[in-house]
């Protein structure tokens, strides 16, 4: 069975993105979660891949280290889960704008960290969030209108897309980030899914804290209030 090595679930976007994939899909895999933050954080990632970083997959000899690199991977092994769309044309576009979400977008990364167990206060979060939230949500509306007539996703279907953009669903609802009715209705069918449920279910009783995840603002719901304190 594959091995998918991942961080936090509460803070960390990049595993979020090939988890919720194989399992939203059926594809197999044990986990293995190597904490953030820790003294001996950097050591068994390294033991695990060259690359430093999580997830990792580990399947059959093969090693891939990279978020969108296991999506490819998971494509060409197991041809029939349906990992990106079968015609040809939205599988262009999936693929672009999965890119362009794998390259970009770093005004909302930088002042939205991913975290599942707040909802912060609407605020002001400056141009280069706003440019992202328009241009986010803009791919989102032009893929649902052309590509998403079979199901509630981006293709329909749910696929490496949706994956890719799973980690800014949860940064629009943590930051109260205000969505049109359309935008909201995708973003309710990607939380709904089983597999994020059980991913946000775990992230909530995490007890790690990872402190630079953790912005200095007002908060309107606090998740995990009895979390200990951090390790």
């Amino acid at each position: 069975m594959p091995t998918l090595v991942i961080a936090n679930k509460l803070y960390s976007s990049w595993s979020l993105r090939p988890w919720i994939l194989l399992r939203q899909l059926g594809i197999s895999f044990e986990e293995v979660l190597i904490p953030l933050d820790q003294p001996d954080t950097k050591a068994r990632i390294l033991a695990l891949s060259p690359g430093g970083t999580v997830p990792i997959l580990i399947d059959e000899g093969a090693t891939v280290w990279e978020s969108a690199a296991i999506m490819d991977y998971a494509h060409e092994r197991w041809p029939e889960a349906g990992v990106w769309p079968k015609d040809r044309i939205a599988r262009a576009v999936a693929r672009s704008v999965s890119g362009e979400m794998h390259a970009g977008f770093r005004g909302l990364r930088a002042a939205c960290p991913m975290n599942l167990g707040k909802v912060f206060a609407a605020r002001d979060r400056g141009p280069d969030v706003e440019r992202d939230v328009d241009r986010i949500t803009a791919i989102w509306r032009d893929a649902r209108k052309r590509f998403g007539a079979g199901g509630p996703f981006l293709f329909g279907a749910f696929s490496a897309a949706d994956a890719m953009f799973a980690p800014v669903v949860t940064r629009f609802i943590s930051y109260s980030i205000p969505v049109d009715p359309d935008i909201r209705h995708y973003m309710d069918a990607v939380i709904g899914t089983a597999a994020f449920q059980e991913w946000k279910d775990a992230a909530l009783k995490e007890t790690w804290v990872v402190a630079h995840d953790e912005p200095d603002e007002p908060v309107v719901t606090d998740l995990r209030p009895n979390r200990p304190g951090k390790t």
